[in-house]
């Protein structure tokens, strides 16, 4: 499998950000890629696992980091293969569903994460969800904070979904610092530039072009049953606590999307609404991360 890699200095001095990535670079099944994440706090505390969607990286969780950490926890958070500090295939045809869930099934089992605080939006509540299915997962995982995303079971979540797939099928080089600061004005200019950091051209957005038609719009699409699946974990099966927000401005996932899928899950609380959030509610982050924090208590 042929792969980029993101020259280091590309990664220097990004606005509220100073953690060191930690690499692994022998996953089983994935031979040749290195994969990159930020891993800090005590090795024995409990986990924050935060997982990016498309087309951002860890970077996003930035504001909501320090609050884990304020909170005595270890914050891991994952640079998806085709994203962030982790290496880059430069096929489309190269990633899938079961690509990215095996390597955060692989990651997991190779860091022994356990008492798993489960953080994900878009991407990666789609594949972050159905973790819980993939045998031994459910019993690391106690806790959940949901932002927008959806559990995609075969039909379109959204007709803004449909009209996003549409944007982004058709800017193979896709602005990726431009839609950001769209959905969150607030971005300064340097923060903005830290969601293009990854990719210095084109022949590293494989991975931003490969997942919106990967969304599992129709019945016969790889990821559907492991969906189905987690759907009917979480409806029946989970027993901890669940947090929940939601961006209001999000045109792709937003709040009645966002209502069903509350309502698929077992004991969710109502939500935190963000009204001016969009898409990327991490970026409305600390407000989220220590709501979710007084809800569980503190810790």
């Amino acid at each position: 499998m042929e792969a980029l890699r993101t020259p280091a200095d590309r990664f220097t001095a990004l606005p509220g950000f100073p953690w060191p990535a930690h690499y692994i670079d022998d996953l089983p099944g994935y031979a040749g890629l290195r994969a990159a994440r930020i891993d800090e706090g005590p090795a024995d505390a409990p986990v924050f696992l935060c997982l990016h969607g498309q087309p951002t990286w860890s970077y996003l969780y930035r504001r909501m980091i320090p609050v884990f950490l304020a909170a005595g926890g270890r914050v891991v958070a994952p640079d998806l293969f085709g994203f962030g500090r982790s290496d880059k295939p430069v096929e489309t045809a190269d990633y899938s569903f079961d690509f990215h869930r095996n390597m955060l099934i692989a990651l997991i089992e190779r860091l022994d994460l356990r008492r798993v605080t489960l953080v994900v939006q878009d991407w990666g509540g789609l594949i972050g969800l159905t973790l819980p299915v993939a045998p031994g997962m459910a019993a690391r995982i106690d806790r959940l904070i949901v932002m927008n995303t959806c559990i995609a079971t075969g039909t379109p979540p959204s007709d803004g979904f449909l009209a996003w797939r549409d944007y982004a099928g058709a800017r193979p080089d896709l602005d990726i610092g431009a839609l950001l600061h769209r959905s969150a004005p607030h971005l300064t200019q340097e923060e903005t530039a830290a969601y293009d950091a990854p990719f210095p051209d084109a022949r590293f957005k494989a991975g931003v072009r490969a997942f919106p038609p990967l969304v599992m719009t129709a019945p016969d699409m790889p990821g559907v049953a492991t969906s189905l699946a987690a759907k009917a974990f979480w409806a029946n099966d989970w027993q901890g606590e669940t947090f929940m927000a939601w961006g209001a401005a999000d045109p792709v996932f937003g709040l009645e999307v966002m209502a069903d899928l509350r309502a698929g899950i077992r004991g969710c609380p109502e939500p935190l609404i963000i009204p001016t959030g969009g898409h990327f509610v991490q970026e409305w982050g600390e407000e989220i991360a220590t709501a979710a924090l007084a809800a569980f208590g503190g810790q």
